[in-house]
Parts: structure tokens; C-alpha cells; sequence
């Protein structure tokens, strides 16, 4: 299986190799490091992680925090292949068929950010427009249509809203952590990208 696992580490040499070393000590394989973060001697990174699944997840989480000074916030599964490029294929999707571009999106992102759903809702009703599988057919948040993008958790529920037109994209995650500015970039950017590739397609 795939694992994402979200460290907080000291920014200095040897430090991510030992890291390294304690993964494969548990028979993780890496397959991908993001870095999220670099600020105040620390930094924070995401890993993506081919897991046998031998010992538990909070297991793992614990084996890796051994290392000094590193701290695992958090350990969920992703279907975030590493080195499968899913943005790209969303854009060419989209510019492709631009008057499906809300609902490509919002069926795409999730496996972006490592998320559980996505759905896009009016901003003026609050309606589910169209929702990802796995996807609730209302939403109760109460943040969602500000007129910025923002994150924000509701009990152990994280989402982040992002303005497209007049709807709002929500991206939900309940097994991870709370989406990182890092994410919160990543997919306002895409929405861009998307907004103007669908509208340059419709005005041909």
C-alpha cells in the first residue's frame, strides 16, 4: 500500500538520511520526499511511502520518531502514485473538454493532495454542484464560500476552499493531517490553470 507520512524534522545535515535509514529499517520503501517547509531550523516534509503494512501505521509513525529530534505528525494512505504527473493529465483533460472542466477537477484533486473527496458548491446556496466519489451529497461546513482561498478543520474533518467563478472547490480529508499552505498553493494554482484553460476552450 502507499503511505504519506508528514515529518517534522531538524534542517540540518545527516538529518534526512537517518530518517531515511529508519524507513528502510521497517521495510518502508520511499518513493517520494516533498518538502512542505524550511523556517526556524526545521523543516517539514512529506513522504511517500510503499508500505508492506507488517507493523501498523501508528507503529511506524513511532519507529521514525525514535530519530532525534524528528517528530511524525501524522501517517495516512494515499493514491498519490509518485512520478504519475495526475496534474498534468488533469490539465490535458480539461483542455480537451473544457465545458466539463469543474467536474474534472473536482473528481481529480483528491488523489492530488492526498484527500478523501472534493465537491464543488454554489456560493451563493451552498448546493453541491458536483461531488468526487466518496463524496457527501450536502455540506454543513460553515467557511466554505470565503472569497480566499483557506483552510480549516472542522473536528477531525480538514478542508480547503478554494473560489472558481461562482463556485467554491471544497477538498476534504479526515485520516491526514491539516492541509499545509504548501497544498493550499498547489491547488489554488491548478484552479487558476483550469479556470483560464476552460474559458480560452469555451470562447473557441
Amino acid at each position: 500500500m502507499l503511505l504519506r507520512l508528514r515529518v517534522s524534522l531538524p534542517d540540518r545535515p545527516g538529518v534526512l538520511g537517518q530518517v531515511a535509514r529508519a524507513f528502510g529499517v521497517m521495510g518502508a520503501d520511499i518513493l517520494q520526499v516533498t518538502v512542505l517547509e524550511r523556517e526556524a531550523g526545521r523543516a517539514i516534509d512529506d513522504f511517500t511511502v510503499s508500505w508492506s503494512a507488517v507493523f501498523s501505521a501508528d507503529e511506524l509513525r513511532e519507529r521514525i520518531g525514535v530519530v532525534p529530534g524528528v517528530k511524525v505528525e501524522a501517517a495516512w494512505p494515499t493514491r498519490e502514485a509518485p512520478g504519475a504527473n495526475p496534474d498534468y493529465d488533469l490539465l490535458g483533460h480539461v483542455a480537451a473538454e473544457p465545458a466539463r472542466a469543474v467536474l474534472t477537477l473536482v473528481d481529480a484533486v483528491p488523489d492530488l493532495v492526498s484527500a478523501e473527496w472534493a465537491v464543488a458548491v454554489d456560493a451563493q446556496s451552498g448546493d453541491v454542484v458536483h461531488g468526487s466519489w466518496q463524496a457527501p451529497e450536502t455540506i454543513h461546513a460553515t467557511r466554505l464560500t470565503a472569497p480566499r482561498a483557506t483552510t480549516f478543520s472542522e473536528g477531525t474533518l480538514h478542508l480547503l476552499s478554494v473560489p472558481i467563478g461562482d463556485l467554491h472547490l471544497i477538498v476534504a480529508r479526515r485520516q491526514g493531517p491539516a492541509f499545509h499552505r504548501a497544498e493550499q498553493d498547489k491547488v489554488t494554482r491548478l484552479v487558476n490553470v483550469v479556470a483560464v484553460l476552460a474559458h480560452a476552450g469555451v470562447g473557441r
